[in-house]
């Protein structure tokens, strides 16, 4: 008799052929091994990856797509905003009301101007500075010798403060400090100069005009302190080193009077800063027809204060206007754009926000601006295209523009339908919670948080596969398991069988 081995056969597999094929250990070894046929895990991990990867790299590509748009969106709304600040300076017409003032002799006076300040043309004279007083006391032994104590009563102009003298503090040292550390002091300044006679208290003003003078007075009965004191009528203990004035001047031939060098109240909207007198020249003599000697005297030859618009503060910013709106077309270009160089397109490239967007903004760019006269265009003020969209500024022709047609400048820009005016207004429509660019993002956003949901759901069910997975082919592992040990059992209980001889005849 014959004996012929029998092998099971495999089922088919009910996977695509792209998946893998579960591998089943053969009886023996599987015997050997302690009955597991199958590796469970690693063939759960292969069918759940094998279901899940085609369908979480879709996800993670349009996730990827949509990350990009909406960092391309935030770069767009970063740059249209900081174009938009730019406009600030040109955008309405109090922007142009900005006003210079500037003198002709800076040794005598500096002026400023706010936008309340008028256009003209004034004659100025300076004949005397403001001052502060400073007050020179008379000798002391030194700097660390006792005065006295008591109290001081110090006092500028309307306002006066105390110092109290003790012991710690009764020397002439130790009272300029205790001066100038004394609370409520308005401005008064002690120091100890020494001389070749001895140690002097210096008492300065740091306020100027006549009326602050500065009065010391003591409560201390005559007992050392009183050799510090001051006032108009006791002045023997000081030398008056700066005596207290008010700048005296004149504007196109009205004199005043200033306790300051400042002076804000004199013109409107303009301040003057004094800082030495005007020259002065001296008249010859003269002979009259009868040969006697003429007159002599001594003239003031004033400066010239002229206030007027401030076109060096308009061309600087129309000059930045232009760099910002050159950025702006650079960041257009790198969203919208390709590059031939590397082949790569901008992430916003065919975007109908950034087309519309820039189209608008190149519309209300080149727009004709009724204003009057010729200048009606940026072109007509020097602000010219350069092939690849950005602009170009003719510092001459706008200084030419300005000086020749202020208003006119100031119409194209910031009037009701000026180039910056109309700027702005787009740029705020498109930025506002109702524009383009709000609506543009939130559709981004609605995707994003739509991808990120179907994350979640494929995790879901990829979890719920493997689990169901796990128990089928766990199931189906214990049954083999057990048939290899059945065939074991029985292959052993045959092998203990008598033999039987069959004999074939010849």
């Amino acid at each position: 008799m014959t004996t012929s081995n029998v092998t099971s056969g495999t089922s088919g597999n009910p996977l695509t052929s792209t998946n893998p094929v579960p591998t089943i250990a053969s009886s023996s070894s599987a015997a050997a091994a302690g009955g597991s046929v199958i590796d469970v895990s690693s063939l759960v991990s292969q069918l759940v990856a094998a279901a899940q990867d085609p369908q979480e790299a879709l996800i993670s590509n349009q996730t990827e797509a949509v990350t990009t748009q909406i960092s391309a969106l935030g770069t767009l709304q970063s740059a249209l905003s900081t174009f938009q600040s730019s406009l600030s300076a040109l955008d309405t017409p109090s922007a142009f009301g900005a006003q210079a003032a500037s003198s002709s002799d800076t040794t005598a006076f500096t002026a400023t101007a706010t936008s309340d300040a008028v256009d003209g043309t004034y004659s100025v004279s300076v004949s005397q500075l403001a001052q502060a007083e400073q007050l020179l006391s008379n000798p002391f032994s030194s700097s660390s010798a006792t005065v006295g104590t008591g109290t001081l009563q110090l006092r500028l102009g309307g306002a006066n403060f105390n110092v109290s003298v003790n012991a710690g503090n009764d020397t002439l040292g130790g009272i300029a400090a205790a001066i100038n550390s004394a609370a409520g002091n308005p401005g008064i300044t002690a120091t100890v100069l020494q001389g070749s006679d001895g140690a002097h208290l210096v008492l300065s003003s740091s306020l100027t005009g006549a009326a602050n003078t500065i009065q010391v007075s003591e409560t201390d009965g005559g007992d050392g302190l009183a050799a510090l004191t001051y006032s108009g009528t006791n002045t023997s203990n000081y030398i008056q080193e700066v005596a207290p004035q008010d700048a005296m001047y004149s504007i196109a031939g009205v004199s005043a009077t200033s306790p300051s060098n400042t002076v804000t109240d004199a013109l409107s909207g303009v301040t003057l800063t004094l800082l030495g007198t005007t020259t002065s020249s001296s008249s010859g003599s003269s002979s009259g027809t009868s040969g006697t000697s003429g007159t002599s005297g001594t003239t003031s030859t004033p400066a010239t204060l002229t206030v007027s618009s401030d076109t060096s503060t308009i061309e600087s910013n129309v000059a930045s206007f232009v760099a910002a709106y050159n950025t702006l077309i650079g960041t257009f270009s790198s969203l919208g754009g390709y590059d031939q160089s590397t082949s790569t397109a901008g992430p916003m490239m065919g975007n109908a926000v950034l087309s519309g967007t820039q189209s608008q903004i190149q519309s209300d760019l080149y727009s004709i601006v009724d204003t009057g006269s010729s200048y009606d265009s940026l072109a007509s003020i020097g602000i010219t295209t350069n092939s690849d969209g950005t602009l170009s500024l003719n510092q001459t022709t706008l200084a030419n523009a300005l000086s020749t047609n202020f208003s006119a400048v100031s119409q194209l820009f910031s009037g009701t339908s000026g180039v910056a005016a109309s700027l702005n207004s787009t740029i705020t429509g498109a930025l506002s919670s109702t524009g383009a660019i709000t609506a543009e993002s939130q559709t981004l956003t609605n995707q994003e948080n739509a991808l990120t949901q179907q994350s979640n759901e494929l995790t879901t069910q990829m979890n719920a596969l493997s689990a169901s997975l796990t128990q089928q082919y766990s199931s189906l592992n214990t049954l083999l398991s057990q048939l290899q040990h059945t065939s074991a059992y029985l292959t052993e209980t045959f092998a203990t069988l008598p033999q039987v001889q069959s004999t074939q005849s010849a």
